[in-house]
């Protein structure tokens, strides 16, 4: 069996294995080692390492160490020290525990549960005045954090009853709840466009640049949907009456809006304008937004050490989890690449002869479908690096790129069997309310996401004319 041959036997074994329920970072760590036992095996350097131990004059615990030395003597062990300690040196990584301290602390803050209460005062005139206060609420939450589990979660906490309680659809409230929520993968500080950057070597900054308009789309495009179908079958989201939403006069909204949504834009415009315009590193970003959330819940008073706690439990084992997967997928694809793996899926798909267009429309379809069984975080750190070293070949800009990978991974949330946030609702949703249901309110919202790629790539502008203006050509 050849070395290519072998390198596709490796990626269908880890595909096998991962759809049986098996952890994902030590399962790329453990196929990384043993595939690379294989690829970097020297039997030369191995039985030096026996000669030298049958020569020494010692006892038998000690022959029998340098016999365990020689087994070991392998190159593979050397790669894995080195690529653990290239992850942990990484500086664009060092962003992630800090953005993620800053969207825990910032969740138990209360700010968001103010904000969406007052967003539903101002917006009670609209049709789906709820649901479109919880889509603009998601949006700006996702600007604070990029985690769409802490999102969902608190919104669905929050909104979902609320909405459920004015009467409204229960597949269109749950829609709103998951579509919302993934937001906080596509628009800035993204964890994911962090992820991405690590490994593409892409500039967050130009891609935290590149996204924001696009995220701004996809959440417009929500809006849109929401008030037109509302508009439509006012039955799905009837109208909120005066004891719903109580007698308010526009001071006091504007007073309830300032003292809630000031705050937090403030953080965000602080965080993501140190980046965008060079006034800080994304990790110097992340470090002052981390600390501007904390002196929020101070502001707040809602300061707790139990809610102090949490945060750092969360940030560590989410930071944790980005990292090892790191580790496992960097081990993973050098072996991969070593045998040959990259080069016989690269020959394959340039001999296709096949358009730019078709390349995109074969990698985003490829990735869509990734996104039934896998996480984005396995989709962006696996399999968007086969992808990357073809893109000179077609002439695609890798900024480009990621931005349309970072929306079509917004469906990986909403499609099943995975459908993370579709479980994550479920999971604090009232026991009425069916899987099913909740699946059924997602898929117009797809039908946004695969319209916003659609306009992304007849207009590249919506992602390339703010890295331009800020950073030239």
């Amino acid at each position: 069996m050849s070395d290519p041959v072998v390198a596709l036997a490796m990626l269908a074994i880890f595909l096998f294995i991962i759809l049986l329920g098996f952890p994902i970072a030590f399962t790329l760590m453990a196929m990384g080692i043993g595939f690379g036992y294989y690829a970097y095996f020297d039997p030369d350097r191995m039985w030096r390492a026996y000669h030298r131990a049958v020569k020494v004059d010692a006892d038998q615990l000690t022959q029998i160490q340098l016999w365990i030395e020689g087994l070991f003597n392998n190159r593979i062990f050397d790669l894995f020290v080195n690529q653990t300690y290239s992850v942990m040196a990484n500086d664009v990584l060092t962003a992630v525990p800090l953005f993620l301290f800053m969207g825990y602390i910032v969740e138990r803050a209360n700010i968001v549960a103010r904000l969406f209460h007052t967003l539903n005062i101002a917006a009670r005139h609209l049709p789906g005045s709820m649901a479109v206060a919880a889509l603009i609420t998601c949006t700006l939450f996702a600007t604070a954090t990029g985690i769409v589990g802490a999102v969902v979660t608190l919104m669905g906490l929050l909104a979902f009853p609320a909405m459920l309680k004015a009467r409204y659809d229960t597949s269109l409230a749950a829609g709103v709840i998951c579509a919302g929520g993934t937001l906080g993968i596509l628009i800035p500080p993204s964890i994911m466009l962090i992820v991405y950057a690590a490994a593409s070597g892409v500039s967050i900054v130009k891609l935290y640049a590149g996204a924001l308009f696009p995220g701004l789309l996809l959440a417009g495009l929500y809006v849109i949907y929401v008030i037109t179908r509302s508009t439509l079958q006012p039955k799905l989201a009837p109208k909120p009456t005066r004891e719903e939403v109580g007698s308010y006069s526009t001071l006091q909204i504007m007073w309830q809006l300032l003292t809630s949504f000031l705050p937090l834009a403030f953080l965000i415009l602080a965080v993501l304008g140190a980046i965008l315009f060079g006034l800080a590193t994304p990790s110097e970003a992340a470090a002052v937004g981390a600390l501007g959330g904390l002196l929020l819940t101070f502001a707040y008073r809602a300061f707790t050490w139990q809610r102090l706690r949490e945060s750092v439990y969360l940030t560590l084992r989410t930071t944790a989890m980005v990292c090892w997967l790191f580790v496992g997928s960097w081990t993973f694809s050098s072996v991969f690449s070593y045998l040959g793996g990259e080069q016989i899926i690269s020959e394959f798909v340039t001999g296709l002869d096949i358009s730019p267009i078709a390349f995109l429309l074969m990698a985003q379809l490829i990735i869509f479908l990734l996104g039934w069984p896998l996480e984005w975080s396995e989709i962006i750190i696996i399999f968007v690096p086969i992808f990357l070293p073809l893109l000179p070949h077609f002439g695609i800009d890798p900024l480009f790129f990621g931005i349309l990978v970072a929306l079509n991974l917004q469906t990986s949330f909403l499609t099943p069997p995975m459908a993370m946030s579709a479980y994550y609702l479920k999971g604090i949703a009232p026991p009425h309310v069916q899987l099913n249901q909740i699946f059924k309110g997602n898929y117009p919202f797809l039908a946004m996401v695969v319209f916003a790629m659609i306009i992304l790539y007849n207009f590249p502008q919506i992602a390339f004319w703010l890295p331009d203006q800020v950073y030239g050509h």
